[in-house]
């Protein structure tokens, strides 16, 4: 049954693109680099690596269409923040390991901006950096111990630290506290991207199938002459010299790496575009990514035709990290983010909401993402951004064209290359515990929203969420 993609998100239903699937896969092929996935690290592999070597033969593989998952359903921030913290990546890998790596998603942020420019991508790019606000006397603390830390690991020089007046100066939301402003992110249409990326690697020589569900991958097999990898879809097998598995939370559906990433579920509001009266009343000229210190994480922009987009965590996580369309628009969540709209700015009373989506990203077990490519067993992937895929992943998609073409690029040097997270724990315990430390978090914000006061000591689960 032809499904109507435009109802996914906001993004795919404006990116101004033909959402008609590409052909799928019509029997088993052989290419050089086969790519399960057609999203930002797919795409983003694949262009990267005909930019090298454009006599290469590469195929994606799409389960759905070009963008359907995370990469057509995010927040629309291309931010240099990484999901594993700097202070955990300075003790791991030490300082100069972190501050590499800090370096490097910083110039991430510049190269999609540079690379759409390049390919004449309108993707309503504008590196506008990010407001970290703390709303309330009980966010103070957290924000206050994020600036002190990015200050002591000496990267916090070009940041802003602003009271409450600075704050409101720039955006005017309801019981700001204090703000910094980080330059370091571009506001983005990730639908644009992700579909410009996709027409732009197909003119570069590469083939997108698409509704070609892959269902396992095989390596090579050691002391097999003639042994390539392959993935095994319901339409064929494709043969390559190198398989590249992206595909983030549907990972989690595939035999060998159903435990590698949790999918959790996040979800979108989007309001119809504000009159000039409402802009002059809110502010926000600088269209900066907002943000602020909630332990559920919550994340909006300003978007290039006078909207603003809330984003928050979603569903609850469902029972052996199922996935379905059900989960994508969760009442009780929906709900919530049109009240904290209108609880951030009470202006927007009577603005109507006229989209809502949800879907599922990956975590892995310590929230580091994976970057990597086993040469003698021809497999590579890049996963596990949780929900900072959209830079990440082209970082990600830069490493692997290096590794996959042997060149001595600095990137694989950095400290994420050859990572593998432990594997989540097996059901029930995975469905226990994420559901806890979820419900946990939930009503950890709701007290201290209702009393103002930050607790005393960290819950289990909110030692639980920073460890995972």
């Amino acid at each position: 049954m032809d499904r109507n993609y435009a109802r996914y998100s906001f993004w795919l239903a404006t990116a101004g693109d033909d959402l008609t699937p590409r052909p799928p896969l019509d029997g088993s092929i052989e290419v050089d680099v086969a790519i399960l996935g057609a999203g930002f690290s797919g795409l983003w592999t694949a262009y990267y690596l005909l930019r090298r070597q454009p006599s290469l033969r590469v195929a994606l593989i799409e389960a759905e269409i070009a963008g359907y998952g995370a990469s057509g359903r995010n927040g629309g921030w291309c931010s240099a923040s990484f999901p594993y913290s700097v202070t955990k990546l300075a003790r791991r890998y030490g300082r100069e390991g972190a501050l590499a790596l800090v370096r490097a998603m910083r110039d991430t942020v510049d190269e999609v901006g540079r690379v759409a420019q390049a390919e004449g991508l309108e993707i309503d790019y504008i590196k506008s950096g990010t407001l970290l606000l703390a709303r309330g006397d009980h966010q103070l603390p957290s924000l206050e111990a994020s600036f002190r830390t990015a200050q002591d690991l000496g990267i916090a020089d070009d940041y802003v630290w602003l009271d409450a007046r600075q704050a409101a100066e720039r955006i005017r939301v309801t019981n700001v506290r204090a703000a910094y402003y980080n330059p370091h992110c571009a506001t983005i249409h990730p639908g644009k991207l992700v579909r410009g990326l996709a027409r732009v690697v197909e003119r570069m020589g590469a083939t997108i199938y698409e509704q070609t569900r892959v269902t396992a991958f095989e390596p090579r097999q050691a002391g097999v002459p003639g042994s390539r990898p392959r993935l095994i879809t319901t339409r064929g097998d494709v043969r390559a010299e190198v398989v590249v598995l992206c595909g983030e939370a549907y990972l989690s559906r595939l035999p060998g790496l159903r435990r590698q990433v949790l999918p959790v579920y996040t979800q979108i509001a989007i309001t119809e575009p504000l009159s000039e009266d409402l802009w002059a009343e809110i502010g926000w000229a600088r269209r900066e990514t907002i943000a602020s210190m909630r332990l559920g994480v919550d994340y909006l922009q300003r978007t290039a035709d006078g909207r603003i987009a809330f984003g928050e965590r979603g569903s609850p996580y469902r029972f052996g990290s199922r996935i379905s369309d059900e989960a994508d628009v969760y009442e009780p969540a929906r709900a919530a983010l049109e009240r904290m709209t209108l609880e951030w700015f009470p202006m927007l009373r009577g603005v109507r909401f006229t989209h809502h989506w949800g879907g599922p990203i990956g975590m892995p077990r310590d929230r580091m993402p994976t970057i990597d490519y086993n040469r003698p067993t021809g497999i590579a992937t890049a996963r596990g951004y949780t929900g900072l895929g959209v830079g990440t992943s082209n970082l990600a998609g830069r490493i692997l064209a290096a590794l996959i073409c042997d060149d001595d690029s600095p990137l694989r040097r950095l400290p994420i290359v050859g990572h593998r997270s432990p594997n989540w724990e097996p059901e029930p315990l995975r469905w226990i515990g994420t559901r806890y430390v979820q419900r946990t978090l939930l009503k950890r914000d709701e007290e201290m929203e209702r009393t103002g006061v930050p607790p005393r000591r960290r819950a289990l689960a909110e030692r639980l969420w920073q460890r995972s």
